[in-house]
């Protein structure tokens, strides 16, 4: 992901930087954030998980095999992408449905894959290597797999779609060319009975004192969706992370559902030091930050 060339003034409402509530208990908790750091950890264990490397086949059929164990029904998409330098790139985008029956439906998605180069390192030699994508990809899939657990022990009152895309990280975000390759051909070949009322893609969701901002496209495409966020966020004690106040667009996996008519916003703290460096590492995620997003995610399900 990258951000837009325009930078915004803030605006959207009061700043919200400190929390308005006690945070939930441990008891009433439902997301597990030590159970999300362990699932952060083993995508760590697999190696960066590139398109057409053995790690990122590893991640994709534990991602599947994890899914089978929760949800009631799961989609794979699989197909080869191919580069606008002519390399077939495998990808599998997943989908985990629970309660795929009901009419009234919400998408959670992150992308699970890393980036193949860390051009943004301080070392040139070490642009050439790949990304981690510890916070950058793996934090989001621990969200959503941690909303599964809760799922599993507690089924929600509507359909909840769990999409896992492919190849979000792989190219050029200066031209648009080889990114966000599995949220563009999802929105091509919709499976069956997908038609979500609103969307939240979580991204970038693991750093320490992560502050999570209105992103413009967001706003513009579902200001509703945010305002149910970041409220829920307020509510839970959580408003030291989702402070009421715009950042700027970013070119993410929302984009081409919002392209496509879907009311889907993104839940990501771009300001990070480590972006698309080799130290987008373990260690830079933080248990506390996951509880946080995990128990919102959570929440907002809850509240329909």
């Amino acid at each position: 992901m990258v951000a837009g060339a325009l930078t915004l003034a803030c605006g959207g409402g009061d700043s919200t930087d400190t929390a308005q509530a006690t945070p939930l208990p441990l008891a009433a908790r439902e997301f597990d954030g030590a159970a999300a750091m362990g699932y952060v950890r083993r995508q760590m264990a697999f190696g960066p998980r590139v398109p057409g490397t053995a790690a990122h086949r590893a991640a994709a059929d534990w991602l599947v095999a994890e899914m089978r164990q929760r949800a009631d029904t799961v989609i794979v998409q699989a197909w080869t992408h191919t580069a606008a330098d002519g390399k077939q790139l495998p990808m599998r985008n997943i989908l985990a449905r629970f309660n795929p029956t009901a009419t009234r439906r919400v998408l959670y998605l992150a992308h699970w894959d890393s980036r193949p180069i860390a051009e943004k390192a301080v070392d040139v030699a070490a642009q050439a290597q790949p990304t981690p994508g510890a916070n950058d990809g793996a934090s989001g899939v621990a969200i959503l797999i941690g909303v599964a657990d809760a799922l599993k022990r507690q089924p929600a009152n509507v359909g909840v779609d769990l999409l896992f895309v492919d190849g979000e990280d792989w190219g050029d975000f200066d031209t648009l060319t080889d990114v966000l390759i599995g949220a563009r051909y999802f929105v091509e070949h919709l499976p069956a009975g997908f038609a979500p009322e609103f969307g939240v893609l979580f991204d970038m969701v693991g750093q320490p004192d992560a502050r999570f901002l209105y992103e413009t496209y967001s706003m513009r495409a579902a200001p509703d969706v945010l305002q149910r966020v970041w409220s829920t966020a307020q509510r839970l004690g959580y408003g030291e992370y989702f402070p009421t106040r715009e950042y700027q667009p970013i070119t993410d996996d929302h984009v081409p559902f919002i392209e496509k008519g879907f009311k889907v916003i993104d839940v990501i703290d771009l300001n990070y030091a480590h972006h698309h460096t080799p130290q987008d590492t373990e260690d830079k995620v933080s248990q506390e930050t996951l509880q946080a997003v995990g128990d919102v995610a959570v929440a907002v399900l809850r509240g329909l």
